[in-house]
C-alpha cells in the first residue's frame, strides 16, 4: 500500500492512491476511512463549525497537499537547494496494476511497466518525446487529478450545510519552474511545462465542488532564489497558480514557505495577493501566515507585522487595532465576519 520508486523505496507517508477504492483496510477501503474521519470530525465539532470554525483544509496526499510523495516530506524543506528531480512514485502493486491496465486499453502492452527513468528525453522535452512518455505522464497526472476528485466529492457532502470554507493545497514546487520540462513537478504529479498548464485541471476540479485552492511560497522573491538555482522561479509557479483560480473564480489561501520578518518578504506577499485580486469584484483571499517564531514579537518586527496585517486587510475592511501586546479589538460586529477573509493567522 506504500508508495514505491523504480529503486524499491517505499515512502509511508501517505497510501498509494492506487488502492482507494480497493478494501485493504480490514476491509474498508483508505477513501471509506477517511470518510470516516472526516464525519467523525463534523459531528464532534458540529457546535463550532461556521462560528469558531469556520474553514478545514481537506488533507489529498503527503503533507496535506495534492501530489506524490516524489520527495520526501524531510527532504523537500531542502529540494530547492538540491535542486531534486524526484521520482515517480508508481510501483506499488496497485499502480503498476493501473498502468498495465490503461496500457492494455490503448493496445500498448508494453508501456505498462513504469515510468520515465531519471533524466532522459522525458525531462528534457516532453513534449517532443515519444508517445510512451505522454501516454505515462497523462495517466500519471490523471491518477492524481483522480484521487483529488474522490475526496473532494465526500468532503462535498460531508460538510454540506455546516457553513465551514473547504480547501485543498497544491505543493510549492518551483525549482525547475524555469525550464522547459519542469521535471520536478512533473515526478510530483503535476503534468505542467512550458506547453501545457498542468494547474488548470486542478483548479477546475476544485471549483466544481466548492473548494478553495491553498499555496505557498507567497513571500519567496525570484530575485534572491536565483542567486543559488538560476532555474527556479517561486515568482512564475505562484502567478500561474493565481491565474488558473482566477480563470476559475476560486478562493485563494496563500502562505509563507519560510520565517520572515523583513520588510521585502512582506511586501513580496503584498505585490503577489494584488496579482490575484487586481480587478475582481469580489475576490476571496485569505493569507495563513506560518511558522511565528520569537524574533516576530520583537517590537521592531511587530510593527512590521502588524502595518504588513493593516495593508494585507484594507482599510475598508479590517478595522482593528494591533498594538504590541497582540490586542485584536473589532469595531462592530461586522468586522468580525470579515476578519476570517483579511486577517492574518497561524
Amino acid at each position: 500500500m506504500a508508495y514505491t520508486d523504480r529503486f524499491g523505496r517505499r515512502n509511508m507517508e501517505y497510501i498509494s492512491l492506487g488502492c482507494d477504492m480497493f478494501p485493504v483496510l480490514k476491509g474498508r477501503s483508505p477513501l471509506q476511512a477517511y470518510s470516516d474521519f472526516m464525519m467523525n470530525f463534523r459531528d464532534s465539532f458540529r457546535s463550532l463549525l461556521g462560528v469558531v470554525i469556520t474553514g478545514v483544509q481537506v488533507g489529498m496526499g503527503p503533507a496535506g497537499e495534492l501530489r506524490y510523495p516524489s520527495c520526501p516530506s524531510q527532504k523537500l524543506a531542502w529540494a530547492w537547494h538540491t535542486r531534486e528531480l524526484g521520482e515517480f512514485q508508481c510501483y506499488d502493486k496497485y499502480m503498476i496494476a493501473s498502468l498495465n491496465a490503461c496500457a492494455h486499453d490503448v493496445g500498448m502492452r508494453g508501456w505498462g511497466y513504469g515510468g520515465p527513468i531519471g533524466t532522459g528525453n522525458l525531462m528534457h522535452d516532453p513534449e517532443n518525446t515519444d508517445p510512451s512518455g505522454k501516454f505515462f505522464l497523462q495517466w500519471y497526472s490523471g491518477m492524481l487529478l483522480l484521487h483529488g476528485e474522490r475526496i473532494c466529492r465526500e468532503a462535498k457532502t460531508i460538510f454540506q450545510g455546516t457553513e465551514v470554507d473547504t480547501s485543498a493545497k497544491v505543493a510549492g514546487i518551483h525549482w525547475h519552474y524555469g525550464t522547459q520540462s519542469h521535471p520536478s513537478e512533473l515526478t510530483a504529479g503535476y503534468y505542467n511545462t512550458s506547453r501545457r498548464d498542468g494547474y488548470l485541471p486542478i483548479a477546475r476540479m476544485l471549483g466544481r465542488y466548492g473548494f478553495g485552492l491553498c499555496c505557498s511560497g507567497f513571500g519567496m522573491r525570484d530575485v534572491e532564489e536565483k542567486k543559488t538555482n538560476p532555474v527556479s522561479s517561486p515568482e512564475g509557479f505562484l502567478r500561474q497558480i493565481l491565474l488558473a483560480a482566477r480563470v476559475c473564480h476560486i478562493p485563494i489561501e496563500g502562505e509563507n514557505s519560510a520565517t520572515f520578518s523583513g520588510d521585502e518578504s512582506f511586501e513580496q506577499v503584498l505585490k503577489m495577493s494584488k496579482f490575484y485580486t487586481y480587478g475582481l469584484e469580489s475576490p476571496t483571499f485569505s493569507f495563513n501566515f506560518m511558522r511565528m517564531d520569537r524574533y516576530l514579537f520583537e517590537q521592531h518586527n511587530w510593527a512590521r507585522f502588524t502595518r504588513f496585517v493593516r495593508q494585507l486587510s484594507g482599510a475598508n475592511i479590517f478595522r482593528a487595532r494591533l498594538d504590541f501586546r497582540g490586542d485584536v479589538q473589532p469595531t462592530s460586529l461586522s468586522d468580525v465576519a470579515k476578519v476570517r477573509v483579511a486577517y492574518t493567522y497561524c
